[in-house]
């Protein structure tokens, strides 16, 4: 990922095409994998509050509120679109200035994010339209094919998996349930 590479990964959800969030062309070839406008956002994954903070001009009290309330839940992984989002590739942030951002709880994933010290794409592994491939034997050859690099883990895992929560929280407090 550091060279511009893409992957497949597990996540706190389903499996996910991932690359550097910050690396324009990288986030370019997970648009062309996918097939998919790259009018329609994608999301990432990062492993704690403080690398969270990195990637917003400002995050509203009430998007730590909720975090907090859903980590004391131990609620389902749940994405949180905020506004004035900065140090990502142009390429990822919507036309408004949001983008869709997780803190992931999952082992793999959250070393991942840990490791690679950077905000990771975070997209399911499917091409646009098509259902979110909820453990690796789902993926598509096409995908497969595609990317640079298929992590191992949890390969063998045949157990059902569904999409995060997505949440919108504007700057004004307006908070939006986009998909529970």
């Amino acid at each position: 990922m550091r060279k511009g590479g893409v992957i497949l990964y597990p996540t706190d959800t389903v499996w996910g095409i991932g690359c550097d969030a910050t690396n324009v062309e990288a986030v370019k070839r997970v648009y062309e994998i996918k097939q998919r406008d790259d009018s329609k956002a994608l999301i990432c994954l990062v492993d704690s509050d403080a690398r969270l903070q990195r990637y917003f001009r400002n995050v509203p009290d009430v998007a730590w509120q909720l975090l907090d309330s859903l980590n004391a839940a131990e609620a389902k992984p749940t994405t949180l679109i905020l506004d004035g989002a900065i140090n990502l590739a142009e390429n990822l942030i919507a036309e408004d200035g949001s983008i869709g951002i997780r803190i992931t709880n999952e082992s793999f994933s959250k070393e991942l994010c840990y490791r690679f010290q950077k905000a990771i794409v975070s997209t399911s592994a499917n091409i646009s339209g098509e259902p979110a491939a909820q453990n690796y034997c789902d993926i598509d050859p096409r995908i497969l094919e595609a990317v640079d690099y298929v992590c191992w883990s949890r390969r063998q895992e045949h157990k059902p998996h569904t999409p995060s929560s997505i949440i919108k929280l504007k700057g004004d407090g307006e908070v939006t349930i986009i998909r529970s």
